[in-house]
């Protein structure tokens, strides 16, 4: 398995937007309600091409067969996504109503570790943490000493694993009147790093 990261450009909205959905309905379902993921698709989970013309969203990209599947050509796959911000935004593509655009000072601020999505079928292989270390770093050289962010039940071992610590648990208003739980979790790089 070649795993490739690179920064999203906007050509690769359609894909991040087919690869979101598949994603959500494939490891989110046992976390969360039907009706809850219809909701957080049409409301919350999205692009945020905010994230895309910041160069601060990243995919990974593979050239390797889909698990089960004949690929006849070499075509570039999109298989995971995910950025960190320099803004106060903490979830959301960009039909949420809740954004915040605002730049965060790194010296008093932690940047926005934002919008994971890994290809069900290529889950469980490092992709998640491959991206997760390009954000941080990236984050880093921008001057960010902490990570914050707002993941979702079915990502809080992920992050866990990755020194990540619950802060606190909060609840998303959908459109359709339920909630989506989320786990505020927050990282702090020692200063020996910086």
């Amino acid at each position: 398995m070649k795993i490739q990261i690179r920064q999203a450009v906007p050509a690769d909205v359609p894909a991040l937007r087919t690869l979101i959905e598949e994603s959500v309905r494939g490891l989110q379902a046992q976390d969360y309600t039907p009706s809850q993921i219809d909701s957080a698709l049409a409301t919350v989970y999205g692009v945020d091409t905010q994230l895309i013309a910041d160069r601060t969203y990243f995919v990974a990209e593979t050239t390797s067969v889909e698990p089960g599947k004949e690929q006849l050509d070499t075509e570039a796959m999109i298989v995971g996504c995910g950025g960190w911000s320099k803004r106060k935004t903490l979830y959301g593509g960009d039909q949420w109503i809740g954004r915040e655009a605002a730049l965060l000072d790194p010296r008093h601020a932690a940047a926005k570790i934002r919008a994971f999505f890994i290809h069900p079928s290529w889950a469980r292989r490092g992709i998640g943490t491959m991206i997760l270390e390009a954000c941080e770093s990236a984050a880093v050289a921008a001057g960010f000493t902490c990570f914050e962010m707002g993941a979702t039940l079915t990502g809080v071992m992920l992050y866990q694993a990755r020194g990540y610590v619950a802060l606190e648990n909060l609840e998303v208003p959908l459109a359709n009147g339920e909630a989506l739980q989320i786990v505020r979790m927050e990282k702090r790089i020692p200063k020996s790093v910086w």
